[in-house]
Parts: C-alpha cells; sequence; structure tokens
C-alpha cells in the first residue's frame, strides 16, 4: 500500500513539474544521457541491453553496486566523464521532483485544514438587539 501511495505522489510530481520547462528539459537530458550510457556499454563493452541499462542507471545514481565494470580504457574514461555530468543532471531533476512532491502534500494540507475550518465553525445566528 505505501508503496503505491509513494508511486502515487512520485507521478502527481512528475506531472505537476511537466509545465515547468527547466523540469521537461532536465527530463529529457537526463533520459538522453541514460540512454547514451546504454548504447555505449553496449557497443564498447559488449554487454547486453538490461545490463548496459542497469550499470548507467547505477552509475549516475551513485549507487554503483560493482557486480560490472567496464573493461576497456574507452569504458573507463567513457565512464569518469558520464559519472561527473550524469550525477548533476539528476542532482537537478531529483531536486525539482523534490520541490513538486512538496507542493502537492503542502497543497494536500491546506485543503485538508480548509475543509476542517469549514466544518468546525459554528454557525452564525443573527444578534437580537434586546442583549
Amino acid at each position: 500500500m505505501s508503496l503505491g501511495l509513494n508511486l502515487l505522489r512520485l507521478l502527481k510530481a512528475i506531472g505537476r513539474s511537466w509545465s515547468i520547462p527547466d523540469f521537461r528539459a532536465g527530463f529529457v537530458l537526463a533520459s538522453l544521457i541514460l540512454f547514451s550510457g546504454t548504447v555505449f556499454y553496449r557497443s564498447v563493452e559488449g554487454w547486453s541491453w538490461t545490463d548496459s541499462l542497469y550499470f548507467s542507471a547505477t552509475t549516475v545514481s551513485t549507487v554503483g553496486l560493482g557486480d560490472l565494470s567496464p573493461q576497456t580504457d574507452l569504458g573507463k574514461i567513457f565512464t569518469v566523464v558520464y559519472i561527473f555530468v550524469g550525477v548533476g543532471v539528476f542532482v537537478l531533476l531529483f531536486t525539482q521532483f523534490a520541490r513538486a512532491l512538496t507542493h502537492v502534500e503542502n497543497e494536500r494540507v491546506l485543503k485538508d485544514k480548509a475543509a476542517s475550518t469549514e466544518t468546525s465553525e459554528p454557525a452564525h445566528s443573527p444578534r437580537s438587539d434586546t442583549e
């Protein structure tokens, strides 16, 4: 259940962020970085498409599990550049995700407060002049 709720929040954040040109550009750039890394490792290292994508994602996310590593000099040099470029782009992208998630959560809290305020306000009775 928690995974589903968090996935829903992530999708809302992406949807909300999509209207921001910088987010769209960052998302496209991050996708291109993952794609280019995948194609590079597939062609230079000879890895499967799955291993290439897996290594690209774990590298730019700084997880780096160590189960795969480039064996060619070209692969090693590319990986160094790929890390510096990829990590920066993904940090910016995840920062935007966090902003959007925070915005969605703040909006929900404000909506809940407004709803509870409306239901808890006492009904106004007209004042009598005899008081």
